[in-house]
C-alpha cells in the first residue's frame, strides 16, 4: 500500500526563507532584529491548521 501524503511537511523550509529574508534584511540595514522577524514570518508561513482525516 502506497500511502504517502500528498502535503509534505515543509515547516523547515518556509523556516529557512524566512530566516534568509532575515538576513537580507540585516545585512541592509545592520539590525539583529530582522534575523528574529525572519524565522517568526517563516514559522507563520509553514504553519497550517491540522486537518480532520476523518472523511
Amino acid at each position: 500500500m502506497n500511502n504517502k501524503s500528498r502535503n509534505s511537511n515543509n515547516a523547515g523550509n518556509w523556516i529557512g526563507v524566512g530566516t534568509a529574508i532575515g538576513v537580507a534584511v540585516f545585512a541592509i540595514t545592520n539590525e539583529p532584529t530582522w534575523l528574529a522577524v525572519g524565522v517568526a514570518l517563516g514559522a507563520a508561513l509553514s504553519w497550517r491548521k491540522p486537518q480532520n482525516k476523518n472523511g
